[in-house]
């Protein structure tokens, strides 16, 4: 994949996404900025104070299976000239919440922990700056929370600056305050999360019982789905539509943004 003038920035204990389909460059820029293979024109820079300035998984965790966790940190330890005692090992898998007992093999690892010792052997030697390619892939619900939470902890607790990149937007708007949208490696759209929302979001699915029969959604451009109202209205308006409709005794369930995929991309 080719970029094309790509410009993108992430500070110290922020974390910012990179949006696009599969294909659209995402893996490429975040080679780039690890290293990893080099522009044909621009510069990568990187403001640490730390001996790494950055760390990074790409694609998938690259992982010996047939050793176990503290093995495999010990022998990434080793390829950056860092010596770790047991107990370093130890508070290394503590930090992204490894049970200490599980002392078998990668090879029987869930994805989840898979991705955790990938991010453990990535913080080797404290770098300031995190890059997480896809790194929700394969996972259950309860592990992309779970994943989601020790994000969280590096960048808010830590202060860790975090790219992530996902094709799956919802991934991305639970935890970036930015966002970039990447397609056919250019970037189309950018932007703190709540400017985007006020440009690419006017309508609200709200869900409840007797949606249908509702005289306040009379007043509105309304499409019905199932138990669903699909309501075209200004995020200014939607406290006002929600007490209007508990008022007129409609049992509402849920309400949430529907984004404009067509304007974002």
């Amino acid at each position: 994949m080719v970029l094309d003038g790509i410009s993108i920035s992430c500070s110290k204990g922020e974390i910012c996404g990179v949006l696009g389909a599969n294909g659209a460059g995402k893996s490429t820029l975040f080679k780039i900025i690890t290293g990893l293979i080099g522009p044909s024109s621009g510069s990568v820079k990187i403001h640490t104070h730390s001996s790494k300035a950055i760390g990074g998984i790409i694609e998938k965790p690259a992982l010996y299976p047939y050793l176990n966790a503290r093995e495999n940190i010990s022998v990434f330890a080793k390829m950056q000239s860092l010596k770790l005692s047991p107990k370093e090992i130890d508070e290394q898998l503590l930090l992204v919440g490894l049970p200490l007992e599980k002392n078998y093999a990668v090879s029987k690892f869930s994805m989840g922990m898979k991705q955790r010792l990938g991010i453990a052997i990535a913080l080797l030697n404290n770098p300031e700056s995190l890059i997480l390619d896809e790194p929700f892939s394969g996972l259950d619900p309860l592990g992309i929370e779970s994943l989601k939470g020790l994000i969280r902890h590096l960048a808010h607790e830590k202060g860790i600056g975090i790219f992530i990149s996902s094709h799956i937007m919802e991934h991305l708007l639970s935890l970036c305050t930015k966002l970039y949208v990447l397609k056919n490696g250019k970037i189309v759209n950018s932007g703190a999360i709540d400017v985007l929302m006020e440009r690419h979001i006017h309508q609200y699915e709200i869900s409840g019982t007797g949606l249908k029969g509702s005289k306040v959604l009379e007043a509105y451009q309304v499409v019905f789905v199932n138990s669903s109202a699909l309501v075209s209205i200004q995020k200014e308006q939607v406290s006002k539509l929600l007490t209007d409709l508990l008022k007129e005794g409609i049992q509402v369930h849920g309400c949430k943004a529907v984004w404009n995929m067509e304007s974002l991309f």
